[in-house]
């Protein structure tokens, strides 16, 4: 009688196991490379808010607002008209005063992006919030309902972070969401 070569039952129980222990490694590395994302855009908003602030104190205007932004930096800055409102026109000298000011790295008028890939912008309004206003655009709602949890109360509707749907729940299935946060 000839013997058959072939796995033992140890063997194939061993191959599994290391299978599910690169498995779980995988999902794992990926579970904290999400969380260390929620963490830095949490981050990227207290830094927004903290230079909104800042640029405040020192010039007593908000930066795309900021009536003397013009003389102060000269070139083609674009001062706002001082009403204490960023509206549409004053958006986009946000970040070109906050980067001129030194409280931002970088340079130009375009809005940086969040660990998502979306971009972070500052306005009048948003979400049914008033005043001046923090927003992210394409967060997924599983996302958006975590960075909620961790700064508001959680629900997309109400507090000072919420979705521009208007729902109480967020959808986890949502790819595009903005939020906005109260400034």
């Amino acid at each position: 009688m000839k013997k058959q070569a072939g796995f033992t039952l140890i063997e194939i129980a061993i191959v599994l196991v290391i299978i599910g222990l690169l498995l779980g490694g995988v999902l794992k590395g990926q579970e904290m490379i999400t969380n260390s994302k929620i963490k830095r855009t949490a981050n990227d908003l207290n830094g927004v808010a903290a230079a909104m602030y800042s640029y405040l104190d020192r010039y007593s205007a908000f930066p795309g607002d900021d009536a003397l932004a013009d003389d102060r930096w000269g070139g083609a800055v674009v001062g706002g008209n001082g009403d204490g409102d960023i509206d549409g026109a004053e958006r986009p000298d946000v970040w070109e005063h906050l980067r001129l000011s030194g409280l931002v790295a970088g340079s130009g008028s375009s809005n940086p992006n969040h660990a998502f890939g979306g971009e972070i912008f500052v306005q009048n309004g948003g979400a049914g919030i008033s005043g001046t206003v923090m927003c992210m655009n394409l967060m997924s709602g599983k996302i958006a309902e975590i960075l909620d949890r961790q700064t508001d109360d959680g629900v997309g509707n109400t507090g000072e972070f919420r979705q521009t749907t208007g729902a109480a729940a967020y959808d986890q299935n949502a790819t595009n969401l903005t939020l906005c946060k109260k400034l």
